[in-house]
């Protein structure tokens, strides 16, 4: 990766173009096509996306961009081929796990189990604001039979 950065920044400063001018024309940002000339490709979480920048690069540049797409693939098979095998599977399981996680369905989703003592707390309430409504009621009822009384005997 280090010779295919290398190869675009003599190109590109061969060409009097500066990287602010490539980023504007390209309109990829300036620290990309930094990294993309420093070989680093652990900054970019997409490899497909690295592959689009470096081909749209090596194609603003005049360069074969089949040959240069070609020459990443060959260095990102022997950099993968380097990896362990149980660093993979590992990182299977964790990418695994992540995308179960994710997937919910009312089927297969798990409900939430709410703590009981608010289930407990939240009718108390309600029954005593029933209790005091129904005590106000007859309460008031009480007193307009009352009034109803007195004013009957005043007459």
């Amino acid at each position: 990766m280090n010779e295919i950065g290398k190869l675009f920044r003599v190109t590109r400063e061969e060409a009097g173009v500066s990287i602010t001018e490539a980023s504007k024309d390209l309109d990829i940002k300036e620290v990309i096509l930094e990294n993309i000339e420093d070989g680093n490709i652990g900054c970019f979480k997409d490899i497909f996306v690295l592959k689009d920048y470096i081909y749209n690069y090596s194609k603003y540049l005049g360069i074969d961009s089949d040959k240069v797409i070609d020459d990443f693939n060959e260095y990102m098979f022997e950099y993968t081929s380097k990896i362990p095998i149980k660093d993979i599977e590992h990182q299977m399981e964790v990418q695994n796990k992540a995308e179960k996680k994710e997937i919910s369905s009312p089927y297969t989703k798990e409900s939430k189990k709410y703590n009981k003592s608010w289930y407990v707390f939240f009718y108390t309430v309600i029954i005593l604001l029933i209790l005091v409504l129904a005590f106000w009621s007859i309460r008031q009822i009480t007193i307009s039979r009352e009034t109803a009384t007195v004013i009957s005997y005043v007459k």
